[in-house]
Formats: C-alpha cells, sequence, structure tokens
C-alpha cells in the first residue's frame, strides 16, 4: 500500500496538511490536518509499505509500545482508506 499520486506534505505554521495536487484536487476538495505523527507515518507511507513496516518506524522515532504502535497505524490506515487516499496494492 501506499499514498496514491498527487498528494503533498506541507508544513505551514506549524500545522502538517496533506493537500491533494492536479487531477487528485478534483477527487478531494480540502486538506487533511495530520499531527505530528500522522506527518510521519504520511511521508512514509508516500512509498510502498505495510502496517508492520509503518508500526517498525512509528516504534523506532517515538516511545511507543509496539501496541499502541499498531493501534495508531491501522487507525491512520484505516482514516486514509475512507478518505480515498491510500492505494492498496
Amino acid at each position: 500500500m501506499k499514498i496514491k499520486d498527487g498528494f503533498t506534505l506541507r508544513c505551514v505554521a506549524g500545522k502538517h496538511i496533506a493537500v491533494p495536487v492536479g487531477e487528485r484536487s478534483r477527487e478531494l476538495h480540502g486538506m487533511i490536518c495530520l499531527n505530528e505523527s500522522g506527518a510521519f507515518l504520511f511521508e512514509k507511507a508516500q512509498v510502498q509499505t505495510d502496517a508492520c513496516k509503518l508500526c517498525d518506524a512509528l516504534c523506532d522515532e517515538y516511545d511507543v509500545s509496539r501496541d499502541e504502535a499498531m493501534q495508531s497505524v491501522v487507525e491512520f490506515l484505516d482514516y486514509l482508506r475512507s478518505e480515498g487516499i491510500l492505494e492498496d496494492e
């Protein structure tokens, strides 16, 4: 899985925002506001990955248990899927 092409991650006034560009802006009208860990995961998911790799990356970057990290990753990926941002292959 990975983030669909046509999204860019920006930091504006200290806020992390995923913005659709080009053709994607026709599908998603708006922006996705992310917290720091959400932006971290979004960046990691811009290349082909899986939930276990994202969980490992989250554990390496933040002081969080594997169970908490996996729960966060699953919720984050579910949200991206519901918004049509995630491409499952």
